[in-house]
């Protein structure tokens, strides 16, 4: 069995990437979401396992310090640490199965350089979009919506290293468009739209 594609997302915050990646993966079998570990609280609605695996200062550095048997990439994020298990993701790929990282620009980065990942940045259509939609989230409080607006101004200016750019102005345009590069990327490695080996072989 052909090894499955590694798919690396980031956006902003508030970028719409969650929203655009659950609807992707609704529509398109074979996708993997990697769920990252995380030392933030969950927020409302958020369950353990399914969002993130929360868990203690403590227990991230633990698994961090265990080298190749623990983090695929590692990044601190508003004062927060999160992390890919290396294994999750290396099991599923070997089974056929693409996964999608959803991960900020510190962490593709580091993927980037150990692995060759197909790449896709999700930007806002302007800060002044963003702003709003992060407004109207309400999850955050002034100053920390100041840091994300800042945060957002630099993770913009990274947008030249990935391979894809979706600008999220339209919903389901930005839906169709990482549709089709996934499509695409699985046709590259001659298989199916639905991630399956192709049968004839040419």
């Amino acid at each position: 069995m052909n090894n499955g594609i590694l798919f690396v997302l980031s956006a902003p915050s508030g970028g719409g990437k969650s929203t655009i990646l659950k609807r992707v993966m609704a529509d398109l079998p074979g996708l993997v979401f990697s769920v990252s570990h995380t030392t933030r609280p969950p927020r409302p609605g958020e369950e353990d396992g399914r969002d993130y695996h929360f868990v203690s200062l403590h227990d991230f550095l633990d698994i961090r310090s265990s080298g190749e048997s623990g983090f695929l990439e590692w990044a601190e994020v508003h004062g927060n640490l999160y992390g890919t298990s290396r294994k999750e993701v290396e099991r599923h790929l070997g089974s056929g199965l693409d996964v999608i990282l959803d991960i900020d620009v510190q962490g593709a980065r580091q993927v980037q350089e150990n692995f060759s990942p197909v790449s896709i940045f999700i930007a806002p259509p302007s800060i002044e979009e963003l702003e709003s939609r992060l407004r109207k989230r309400g999850t955050e409080n002034e100053k920390d919506l100041e840091v994300r607006l800042e945060n957002a101004k630099k993770e913009l200016s990274c947008s030249g290293r990935y391979d894809y750019l979706i600008v999220n102005d339209e919903l389901q345009e930005a839906v169709d468009s990482l549709r089709s590069i996934i499509i695409a990327e699985r046709c590259r490695g001659r298989r199916t739209p639905a991630g399956y080996p192709a049968e004839q072989e040419f």
